[in-house]
């Protein structure tokens, strides 16, 4: 199983109630066109072999036998595919009948996973012909499949990851499901072989139970429901079928469809997740393991090969920007108002009078500059506490220098401009650095003397500095030490450049008149320190892109690298998928080198960071999520890269 993907697939064939051997054809088919399609383990849905509508019929030992000798069928005709495939019947034990799903692979059932919760309200009776299953009871031998009858786990000796578990339509439904204790118990898949009527609104209800129970339990859930062919008597069935991932649904049938989808699951995500978690429930994966006091759940130990897949899951570019407008929108309110209620509580318990913010004209300094004029309005403070300085040196241009002066001017700021390049000279003489030297001590002597600037303003103003520096930035360390570096408050501290540009452009649209003009300008405008001489005619030279890189690519590698815990080489898989037709891959591993290198050296900066506040799920704060020795070395990572060939 390559980098932790495993195909999982929804089949819904089309049926016929009570004839058991049509089924078995369908659902043969079905199995052997999902192996065909490198699927490992396929869901069909609830009592598909004799289909879920056969009412008293469920009485008749021609039915229940008719559907066992079909299920040997089905077995014979599969035996040769590597795949697993979860079908449902009834089965008889012991005097009763269970509405069970037959866990299949090479010619053998596996093991029958009962029903624990019989629902017997409004149009379903199934009380009428099923037991339900006592999740006391130990597993019960069914001697002449060669099995066991029970709840049940069950795990690959070839993958520690690959362990699934079984419920079946209504065990989802209960506040108290039995995917918990499988979950407890080491199950990364639920499978959830179903046949749930269709009626008005239930379809998006049942989207939102299976995408919220893969959340809470932290797994990949595989929901079938029954389609086409069950009887439309008194019910209609849509085939509407999921599979999720921890919160996010990976793929949905179209409703009123038969056929096959397909999901392509990361257990080793989802393994890392869990892990993380350390308030995640820790269970003992023995032969008899006992979830809770009473409750036992058995495990089974199979055997198979999973190929290594061309993945058919879709990667966003952005993995911190939602791709839905209305979504975006949405959030970026979101995001600015929790910044604006970070810094206006921090203003209001310190009893400042002014935040002063060194503005360039960049995206950095502009969103910090929205988030403060946000504070402000929260606190009913005057804006004119604002104070926006504009330090002009050797490496400022005309459009950045004046967009950051309408910048200001347009929201009602104080206005302070003070060309530094007189100081900075005289620390120059001072140090014997030569102004036709452009190395990092005449950038960063720029850089350090706009801190010491706006720092001293805020001690004579009574107020603080508000730090304008993004996540991105704080990744790659492209921030001079002691100085953008630093801050009395970082409002921007756990924000992506990627998302910066979006927070702006949200601002952008919001607005009206000269204030919308100059953010629209201020996004046109190239990502730059500013800290060389412009070019000939005028315009940026420095550009920080040409420089570190893409962001939309760090930003990529960042949220893979730190919130899943990803290998390079995995990233690397995944980044030509999500950027393919924008980066040639010898690009993608060029880039992704850098930031291996540039994250590892640069944590001695995220060691010393402001205070901030925490927006999304990424952040680099020593004293919030990441915690990493400044000399940790780099070497297993690159190593990894090195042996990576782009193609």
């Amino acid at each position: 199983m390559k980098d932790g993907f495993i195909r999982c697939g929804c089949a819904v064939p089309d049926l016929k109630v009570a004839d058991c051997e049509y089924n078995a054809g369908q659902i043969i088919n079905a199995v052997k066109e999902a192996a065909a399609n490198d699927c490992s383990l396929l869901t069909l849905p609830e009592l598909c072999i004799t289909g879920y509508t056969c009412g008293d019929l469920f009485l008749s030992k021609t039915l229940i036998e008719g559907a066992e000798k079909a299920l040997l069928h089905i077995l014979e005709e599969t035996k040769d595919l590597e795949m697993i495939f979860i079908v449902g019947l009834p089965l008889s034990h012991a005097g009763k009948l269970y509405n069970c799903a037959a866990v299949c692979l090479k010619g053998k059932v596996y093991g029958f996973v009962p029903k624990r919760n019989i629902p017997n309200y409004s149009e379903f009776y199934e009380a009428r012909h099923f037991t339900p299953w006592d999740s006391s009871s130990r597993p019960v031998s069914i001697i002449r499949f060669h099995t066991v009858m029970g709840e049940m786990v069950f795990s690959s000796y070839d993958d520690p990851d690959l362990v699934f578990g079984v419920e079946i339509c209504e065990d989802l439904w209960v506040p108290s499901s039995p995917s918990e204790e499988l979950a407890e118990n080491g199950a990364l898949i639920i499978c959830n072989p179903s046949a749930s009527d269709e009626v008005i609104g239930k379809k998006e209800y049942r989207r939102k139970l299976v995408e919220m129970q893969s959340a809470k339990l932290v797994c990949g859930y595989v929901y079938t429901d029954c389609g086409f062919g069950e009887s439309t008597q008194d019910m209609i069935f849509s085939g509407h079928s999921l599979i999720c991932e921890n919160g996010t649904r990976l793929c949905e049938s179209k409703p009123f469809t038969s056929g096959i989808i397909y999901g392509d699951i990361d257990l080793e995500k989802l393994s890392g997740e869990r892990r993380r978690m350390n308030t995640y429930p820790r269970g003992a994966m023995n032969t008899y393991t006992q979830a809770s006091e009473d409750n036992f759940v058995d495990v089974r130990m199979f055997s198979l090969k999973t190929p290594d897949l061309k993945l058919c899951r879709h990667f966003a570019p952005m993995p911190f920007v939602p791709a839905d407008r209305n979504d975006l929108a949405a959030r970026c309110e979101e995001i600015l108002t929790m910044q604006a209620t970070g810094l206006a509580t921090r203003l209001r318990h310190i009893h400042g009078k002014t935040a002063v913010i060194g503005l360039s004209g960049g995206l950095d300094s502009t969103l910090a500059l929205i988030v403060t004029v946000h504070a402000f309005d929260m606190l009913r403070l005057d804006r004119k506490g604002i104070i926006a300085v504009t330090m002009p040196c050797f490496g400022t241009t005309k459009r950045t220098k004046s967009n950051a002066l309408t910048l200001a001017e347009a929201y009602g700021a104080t206005i302070r401009e003070i060309d530094i390049s007189a100081s900075v000279r005289q620390h120059f003489k001072d140090i014997g650095q030569s102004e036709d030297v452009h190395d990092v001590s005449y950038e960063n002597g720029q850089a350090r003397e706009r801190t010491q600037v706006i720092m001293d303003i805020a001690n004579m103003t009574g107020g603080i500095v508000i730090g304008t520096g993004d996540l991105s930035e704080l990744a790659l360390g492209w921030a001079t030490y002691n100085g953008d570096h630093m801050s009395m408050y970082g409002v921007n501290c756990s924000i992506p450049k990627t998302l910066v540009r979006h927070l702006v452009s949200y601002e952008a649209e919001r607005v009206s008149g000269e204030l919308s003009a100059v953010l629209k300008d201020i996004l046109d405008t190239p990502v730059s320190p500013e800290l060389l001489p412009p070019a000939e005619d005028g315009t940026i030279s420095q550009k920080t892109e040409d420089i570190v890189g893409p962001y939309e690519l760090h930003d990529f590698f960042l949220y893979y690298m730190v919130r899943c815990g990803f290998s390079p080489k995995k990233i690397f898989r995944i980044a030509r998928i999500a950027f393919e037709g924008a980066y040639p891959d010898e690009v993608i591993l060029k880039w992704l080198k850098i930031f291996v290198r540039r994250f590892f050296a640069q944590q001695f900066k995220r060691s010393c960071l402001p205070d901030g506040p925490k927006v999304g799920s990424v952040t680099l704060s020593p004293r919030g999520d990441w915690r990493m020795p400044s000399d940790a070395s780099s070497a297993l990572w690159l190593k990894e890269l090195e042996g990576i060939k782009a193609e």
